[in-house]
């Protein structure tokens, strides 16, 4: 196994849907608004450069997942799964929070993808 050099960024790729080859995660960004768009890549570079990271930022969510934490304008909470794999980043789900908890389906759909991708 590759070990990471603590210089360099850890790459980033989206999750893509085995079939199609479609990147839920990058349309998901995509259709964010322009200030959207620069707060999410903000907060990935920040990853990117400084993980391991925890809170605020960054949330272990057990089994190697992990959740990117980033509020938006209008008190919008966007989230943001995604977990470590051959060194390399995956954007697994996003989506927008709209409770305390995160819902139990947002988890189990990142959680399907980062199995399949083993």
């Amino acid at each position: 196994m590759p070990v990471h050099d603590a210089h360099s960024p850890y790459p980033f790729v989206f999750w893509r849907q085995p079939a199609s080859g479609k990147e839920p995660v990058r349309k998901w960004l995509q259709k964010l608004d322009e200030e959207g768009r620069r707060k999410m890549s903000a907060a990935l570079r920040t990853v990117q450069y400084g993980w391991p990271l925890g809170m605020p930022l960054c949330r272990p969510m057990g089994g190697g997942l992990h959740e990117l934490r980033v509020s938006l304008k209008g008190k919008q909470e966007a989230r943001l799964l995604f977990c470590v794999h051959d060194e390399t980043i995956v954007g697994l789900h996003a989506f927008f929070k709209t409770t305390q908890a995160t819902p139990d389906g947002e988890l189990d759909l990142a959680k399907q993808r980062m199995r399949a991708m083993q």
